[in-house]
């Protein structure tokens, strides 16, 4: 990992770790299918882990033949984000559905069956005060 990989904060700093059972199949997903850019990739892109990006929303995908359990990621878009991900998921084909999970989401599942869940406009709570 560069030493660019780590953020700097105040305060608490999170990123969820995705198990999958082919790092570069799962990396190809995310970049092509969903949008994100890779940050960075061990073994200078030759490691079983990497992360990748789209906004503030990071995320570590590890090949790990031991770990087959699956992770869940509730990602909450502003009105225009989530339509342009409704276009963005028509347009490349990627499979969606809408569920339930707290609010109406829209799911999308990786190919390691990670879920990323995005509630649909007019269900996220209310911002705290």
């Amino acid at each position: 990992m560069s030493e660019d990989a780590v953020k700097p904060q105040t305060g608490w700093y999170a990123r969820p770790v995705f198990f999958v059972a082919d790092v570069n199949r799962a990396l190809r997903f995310y970049v092509d299918m969903l949008g994100f850019e890779k940050r960075w990739h061990a073994g200078d892109g030759a490691g079983t882990v990497c992360q990748v990006n789209r906004g503030d929303c990071e995320i570590i995908l590890c090949e790990d033949a031991t770990r087959r359990d699956r992770a869940r990621l509730f990602i909450e878009l502003n009105v225009d984000e989530l339509g342009e991900l409704r276009r963005e998921l028509v347009q490349r084909s990627v499979p969606s559905r809408e569920t339930w999970w707290g609010y109406d989401s829209i799911q999308v599942d990786d190919p390691d069956g990670n879920e990323l869940l995005f509630p649909i406009e007019g269900n996220s709570p209310a911002t705290a005060t």
